[in-house]
């Protein structure tokens, strides 16, 4: 399969305007099967709009976004988790599996709670759980249904550093699997080492895109 083949998303000339704010422009981008996009940028800088674009949450106003790879195949974790308060741990996974087209077996619901940190928790409503805890449950949901391209949006929220490292190595095993990621971090000296390729926005532009190994951040990149 050639390199072009397998991008799953192209961006081109994107741009969004809130009214007359402008958010972000002149973003172009290519995410491959089995690769790590790490977005990065100051707060404002338009990184939730750029990812939700992606997503297909959010129109843009000037450019195009084509994806490569079937709706259904996209799994997105925002700043909020979409949980269902009055459900278990288990039930909700259970539940967004079968949204997915999928008929999870008890084993890998298990599984993917154990990974989690939450095999304790299965039985409890995710009403009751911390915001770390959802957060983890949300991230377990978004690995278990076996999404080929992934967009995470700070997903570290409320993670203790335990936590962080089972996520970052939830995402190391899922680009050996050939699985895309495009993720929004502010952790970016913890998380560049996972990363392929880095995508710095900020002054409502796209100011760096490229190989992750050639990324020098400037203090005005990131805060």
């Amino acid at each position: 399969m050639s390199g072009e083949d397998q991008v799953l998303l192209a961006l081109r000339g994107v741009g969004k305007l809130y009214g007359r704010k402008l958010v972000v422009k002149g973003v172009n981008l290519d995410v491959r099967a089995g690769e790590v996009w790490l977005v990065v940028g100051p707060n404002g800088a338009g990184k939730s709009t750029l990812l939700g674009i992606m997503a297909g949450l959010v129109r843009p106003t000037a450019g195009s976004r084509e994806l490569r790879v079937e709706q259904e195949k996209l799994a997105y974790l925002g700043h909020q988790t979409f949980l269902y308060p009055r459900l278990t741990a288990r039930e909700n996974l259970v539940f967004w599996a079968r949204m997915y087209g999928h008929k999870p077996q008890a084993a890998q619901i298990d599984a993917a709670l154990e990974r989690a940190g939450l095999a304790a928790a299965a039985e409890e409503q995710a009403g009751r759980f911390s915001r770390g805890m959802a957060q983890r449950l949300s991230l377990a949901r978004v690995f278990l249904v076996e999404p080929s391209l992934i967009f995470l949006d700070e997903p570290g929220t409320g993670l203790d550093a335990r936590s962080m490292q089972t996520l970052r190595h939830e995402i190391a095993a899922a680009r050996d699997r050939g699985v895309a990621l495009v993720w929004v971090s502010h952790q970016v000296s913890a998380d560049l080492p996972l990363a392929d390729h880095v995508l710095a926005i900020g002054e409502s532009r796209m100011r760096y895109a490229g190989l992750a190994s050639d990324f020098e951040p400037t203090e005005s990149m990131l805060c």
